[in-house]
């Protein structure tokens, strides 16, 4: 700290004076802003205004400082809105969660019945919030997504990368990207009057949605992000090892198997797991196509049925929803969110990992 604090204190002595006053009447208004927008103040586009100055003054003087600095001001404006959000989301589900707390061996916890029942009644006078149904719903259907999106999409990373010839590689690749622009709403509604009636006739399902169906759909929604992030693990891959493993004598698709694969694992496996992370928070496939009544599945694994999702949950009854039932929609909100957080974490790492391992950046 103290390093940081006389790097600063140099960087104020070697800057002109103008500059420096006006980037700390434009930080100030800046916080100005947020604090007012925060409390509604009417005040909020009075310190908007001096920050738009002190940028323009800036900009006309200092342009490089400037850059500098509105770049420096974004990022922390999203590291602290990232923070805020994550504070009211648990702000919000903390009363239900206090409410439906329990103990275990003396240990008070929070939300712990919200995990230990299995019954969803808001509106009995026996009110109960249980997660369990969605979340198993949830794991069904990332569990199918990833089944789907998995092979496919490193399948589709490794053809476009190493074995399509340049021209159709150029078709490909844009038509894979395409993919991803499509809105999940187009998704769902192609799945529920398409897969479900049919999965209704073939299987003899007694209404519509079946988590397999809502599976697949969203493992072919995730199949670009699968795609895009794989193949470029796979184009990390030093040309040099490939070539020599091709100059020992072996096949292309021995090289691909035992060379490419292999050494850009971490960076496909953190494809996958972002893939996984689209289809956990996927919402209007799942609520189109599912028959949001929250049930769980018996037996556990049947896949031929389809209730509810943590996401279809909140689609379904944000916007009816008060008291301790809106409470619950936050915990719905709270695992999804730590969930993905997690995964997310969890990709980086990997990548990291690949990129130490192949002699990347550290």
């Amino acid at each position: 700290m103290a390093s940081r604090f006389a790097r600063f204190a140099e960087f104020v002595q070697d800057t002109d004076n103008d500059a420096v006053a006006a980037g700390a009447l434009g930080a100030l208004a800046l916080v100005g802003a947020f604090v007012g927008f925060l409390v509604t103040s009417p005040y909020t586009s009075v310190f908007l205004a001096g920050f738009l100055v002190a940028v323009g003054y800036s900009w006309l003087r200092h342009q490089e400082l400037a850059a500098r600095g509105v770049t420096l001001a974004m990022t922390v404006s999203t590291v602290v809105i990232l923070a805020l959000i994550t504070f009211f989301i648990f702000y919000e589900a903390w009363p239900i969660l206090q409410a439906e707390s329990g103990t275990v061996f003396g240990i008070w916890v929070p939300g712990l019945e919200l995990f230990t029942t299995t019954a969803w009644t808001p509106a009995q006078a026996n009110k109960q919030y249980s997660m369990l149904p969605m979340i198993q719903g949830t794991v069904l259907v990332t569990i199918i997504a990833t089944v789907v999106a998995g092979p496919l999409g490193v399948a589709a990373a490794l053809f476009i990368s190493e074995i399509a010839p340049p021209a159709v590689r150029e078709v490909v690749k844009p038509g894979v990207e395409i993919l991803a622009g499509i809105p999940s709403i187009v998704y769902g509604f192609l799945g529920f009057t398409v897969l479900s009636p049919w999965a209704s006739d073939a299987f003899s399902l007694v209404g519509q949605g079946t988590y397999l169906f809502v599976g697949i759909v969203v493992g072919l929604m995730a199949l670009p992000t699968v795609v895009s992030v794989a193949e470029d693990a796979i184009n990390s891959v030093p040309e040099s090892m490939k070539s020599g493993s091709l100059a020992l004598g072996t096949t292309d698709w021995q090289t691909m198997t035992a060379v490419t694969i292999p050494t850009a694992f971490s960076g496909v496996s953190a494809a996958v797991l972002l893939g996984v992370g689209r289809a956990i928070g996927e919402t209007m496939a799942a609520t189109v196509m599912l028959r949001n009544t929250p049930t769980i599945a018996e037996p556990l694994y049947n896949v031929f049925y389809g209730f509810e999702t943590l996401t279809s949950l909140i689609a379904a009854n944000y916007g009816s929803s008060s008291g301790l039932q809106k409470d619950a929609l936050f915990v719905a909100g709270c695992i999804l969110f730590v969930t993905v957080l997690v995964l997310s974490i969890g990709s980086q790492l990997i990548e990291r990992r690949m990129d130490r391992k192949v002699g990347g950046v550290e």
